[in-house]
């Protein structure tokens, strides 16, 4: 086997390897005798069938084997020797493409490497990381939200009329046609004007009832409704109003932290504030990840695939149309043409994927297979009821786990970095946070 180099220009390598006839036709009978115990053939005992008996039966089936596997071993024996790593699929042909049995075997193979990545003494990077506590303000915030939240009602003063937004505690009887309908009927029931949990048009037509009035409200059943017989029907309710109640927001006390799962107001308190910290140690961290990225992007270069990069800039063009073209779902469109705008963000992306695998392996980073479930499982909430068969996707689906993995080992690498880089603590306020993570935001539109 001949393995000759044609092509060493920037990235890009093509080779021509010539698997010789002698060398197939070894492969072949190698094959062979292998099987030669097991084989059975009328006439003969099993394992007795002649050597050029099975080369006539089998010798033309194994030859396209056998040229596989010797293509195959070539590559890998050259990645091996070279310590080329391929960016994308290399590309195999034969270039004899008049090949017959007895000639030798020419094939051309052609990839982008990737580069050699520069090392990097993380301790020369310095991160400033964004510290917020939260304050007594923040927090009695957060406690006027819940009290909010946990509302109760309270009867209003007699004669007065419902608001948007009260509630109205009443009995009531629906009818179509004349005659009442199963599930159509209800006695003390509260219902909260403007929560749109009663068919379209009902609690707009009982704002400004009073109490011991009496409304009938007529509706008409949506096209889909999930009772059949009900379906685009008109429908009468006869309702009878009991009472009209106000919103009243709970009283901030013991009571309302005990509703919320604390003892008392002081640990409620106290886990407001650790969870307020936590989501802003979150977003901090988001600010200074970008820092950290847009830091490696200066100080790190070498060159790039171009081959990744103009898959790259297809990927981001395609997903930019499909944002201002919400309303296409499919993929039915005109083909996308790449900017330069493009072409430079898929260049950042391309070079800070390279760094970050490189420093990953460097440091054996791995993500373990109960963080890959703890993502899978997230993902799943997005489909109720519908979890099992999403997690058997999943574990069906090789580029969905690379989806799901690839901003895990992102992260862990990004500790990693932060671990051995200088970093230097400011403690700012919410809004100078809040201000970070906006700009941010300005740069990612």
């Amino acid at each position: 086997m001949q393995v000759t180099e044609t092509l060493n220009e920037g990235l890009k390598r093509g080779y021509a390897i010539t698997v010789t006839a002698a060398e197939l036709d070894e492969k072949v009978n190698e094959k062979l005798t292998e099987a030669q115990p097991d084989v059975e053939m009328k006439g003969f005992r099993k394992g007795k069938v002649p050597m050029a008996l099975l080369k006539k039966q089998f010798g033309q089936r194994l030859m396209g084997e056998a040229m596989q596997e010797s293509i195959d071993g070539a590559m890998s024996k050259h990645f091996e020797d070279s310590g080329d790593r391929p960016a994308m699929q290399p590309e195999v042909k034969m270039t004899n493409e008049d090949w017959k049995e007895g000639d030798d075997v020419q094939v051309e193979m052609s990839y982008e490497a990737l580069p050699d990545i520069p090392e990097l003494d993380l301790s020369k990077v310095t991160l400033e990381r964004l510290v917020v506590k939260a304050d007594d303000a923040a927090v009695e915030e957060t406690l006027g939200s819940l009290a909010e939240n946990a509302q109760d009602f309270k009867p209003r003063k007699a004669g007065v009329k419902a608001k948007d937004g009260d509630q109205v505690v009443m009995d009531f009887v629906g009818k179509v046609d004349g005659e009442a309908f199963e599930g159509g009927s209800a006695e003390d029931y509260p219902l909260v004007l403007g929560s749109n949990s009663f068919i379209p048009g009902f609690e707009e037509q009982l704002v400004g009832v009073k109490a011991g009035e009496e409304k009938a409200v007529t509706v008409t059943f949506p096209e889909d409704y999930q009772a059949e017989n009900l379906k685009g029907k008109e429908a009468t309710f006869d309702c009878t109003i009991k009472e009209v109640k106000k919103p009243v927001a709970a009283e901030i006390d013991d009571e309302l932290a005990k509703k919320y799962g604390a003892e008392d107001l002081d640990g409620l308190k106290t886990r407001i504030s650790e969870q307020l910290e936590s989501e802003y140690a979150g977003a901090a961290r988001a600010v200074m990840k970008r820092g950290l990225l847009d830091q490696l992007d200066d100080i790190v270069n070498f060159d790039l695939p171009p081959s990744l990069v103009e898959a790259e800039a297809k990927q981001i063009a395609h997903q930019l149309w499909h944002e201002d073209n919400p309303d296409v779902e499919g993929h039915d469109h005109p083909e996308i043409e790449t900017t330069d705008e493009h072409t430079a963000l898929a260049e950042r992306r391309v070079r800070l994927g390279l760094l970050l695998a490189e420093l990953g392996q460097k440091a054996e980073v791995e993500v373990t297979d109960a963080e890959m479930s703890q993502a899978i499982m997230q993902q799943a909430r997005q489909y109720p009821g519908q979890e099992r068969q999403f997690f058997e996707f999943v574990q069906q689906n090789a580029q969905m786990q690379q989806q799901l993995r690839a901003p895990l080992f992102e992260d862990k690498v990004v500790d990693h970095i932060v671990e051995n880089a200088a970093v230097t603590d400011k403690e700012v306020s919410k809004d100078d946070l809040q201000k970070a993570v906006e700009a941010l935001e300005e740069d990612d539109s």
